[in-house]
């Protein structure tokens, strides 16, 4: 064994990071759901996911997958909500866990966006819905 990292069974290999999306039907939501670790390196699926979608009335990102985010993940999820909120839709969060949910914890981004205990409950409050409830 070479002592580096174990992929997920279930997920990317380490390092890598895969976004899958889906619509939320008649909503007019996007549900994009990375998958891996999020930084400098890996940012690029999720960008591309984020601009793919930029026409939905809101995107809500399913951070149950993510296994890290640095700042680098952190400024694209920050651009891409001042992007939405500019063009009259929406960005939410849903399953933030550790260490993600540090991340945002220390950086203050836990007041900027709403974050739900999962993306059930971010369906249910809707676009115009209240600020999530922290896990």
């Amino acid at each position: 064994m070479d002592g580096g990292q174990v992929p997920p069974e279930n997920g990317p290999p380490a390092g890598r990071l895969t976004v899958d999306a889906r619509s939320a039907r008649g909503t007019g939501t996007v549900v994009l759901a990375p998958r891996g670790e999020l930084d400098h390196d890996t940012v690029e699926p999720l960008r591309t996911a984020l601009d793919k979608h930029a026409d939905a009335a809101r995107i809500v990102v399913d951070c149950a997958g993510l296994d890290f985010c640095d700042s680098t993940g952190l400024n694209l999820l920050l651009r891409a909500r001042a992007q939405a909120r500019e063009a009259g839709a929406g960005l939410d969060l849903a399953g933030l866990r550790p260490p993600v949910d540090r991340m945002f914890e220390i950086t203050g981004a836990v007041r900027v966006f709403r974050i739900y205990a999962d993306v059930h409950e971010a369906l249910d409050a809707g676009p115009g819905g209240p600020p999530g409830k922290r896990p």
